[in-house]
């Protein structure tokens, strides 16, 4: 796989178009519709927030690293269960056959290794609706807050299931900013959830980017990259299934809030 290391380098991200086929992007939506269609969610519908982190105060989200779980938009109130979830999370591409299947193509190892990767091991899995209407805003972040090793290793898979554009709240980065500091990390101090500063260094002064994606589009984002994505208030869904990834060659934290008690983090084979 032939790539712009010197973008990626330069910017943090990828835009690669066409990387998933229309077949995998059916049986994709398809999966996650046969999931949502057999959950019930009882009486307590936990909310996934990037705005407060209410979340995480939840033991269902806390534990969430190993297991297939339903979050809810914030703005869901009278919607359908179909229509008002945020996402499904984290361990899809091991618990389900399809997403393992789809996450584990050779074209997916491929990249990881034309990236640097040593000892690629799947992370995080999560399947974003961002709904029509209320599909809540993502504020500006790095995924190495979330998901940090020693060195910084996390690396984000992005891949467009719907056409992701302005009005529908596609991805938004800041070109460069990988090359900045960590700013944050949000982690686990006994039983709690915590996000502390660890440098106080403003986003970069750059005109944020959109990275408006195709169906079958793939975004790599670097993890330190500053990204984020406006509220969907449009009448289309946005789509898009996440992975990230982590060098085994790399300390991942005990104190990091996703953590794999009962399995071991597995690679593309």
């Amino acid at each position: 796989m032939k790539l712009d290391l010197a973008a990626y380098d330069r910017d943090g991200f990828l835009v690669l178009k066409d990387f998933l086929s229309a077949a995998d992007c059916d049986a994709l939506q398809a999966r996650a519709a046969d999931l949502v269609s057999a959950f019930d969610p009882g009486p307590v519908r936990t909310v996934f927030s990037t705005r407060d982190q209410g979340h995480a105060r939840d033991r269902y989200f806390r534990e969430s690293g190993g297991a297939i779980r339903f979050f809810f938009e914030e703005e869901a109130t009278d919607q359908p269960v179909a229509l008002a979830l945020n996402k499904i999370g984290h361990a899809l591409h091991d618990l389900d056959p399809v997403f393992d299947r789809i996450s584990r193509q050779a074209h997916f190892a491929g990249l990881a290794s034309a990236l640097g990767f040593r000892q690629p091991l799947l992370l995080q899995s999560m399947y974003l609706f961002k709904q029509p209407h209320i599909g809540g805003e993502v504020g500006w972040h790095q995924d190495a807050t979330y998901l940090h090793t020693r060195p910084s290793t996390v690396t984000g898979f992005w891949i467009a299931l719907d056409d992701a554009d302005r009005d529908n709240g596609c991805l938004m980065a800041l070109p460069g900013g990988h090359r900045g500091p960590l700013r944050q990390r949000f982690r686990r101090v006994g039983e709690a959830m915590v996000t502390e500063t660890l440098d106080a260094t403003p986003w970069p002064d750059t005109p944020p980017v959109a990275l408006e994606a195709s169906r079958g589009t793939l975004v790599v984002l670097h993890g330190l990259l500053p990204h984020a994505s406006a509220p969907n208030r449009s009448g289309r869904s946005r789509q898009a299934y996440a992975l990230h990834l982590i060098d085994g060659c790399a300390e991942y934290g005990l104190d990091n809030w996703l953590q794999r008690p009962d399995f071991p983090l597995r690679g593309f084979a």
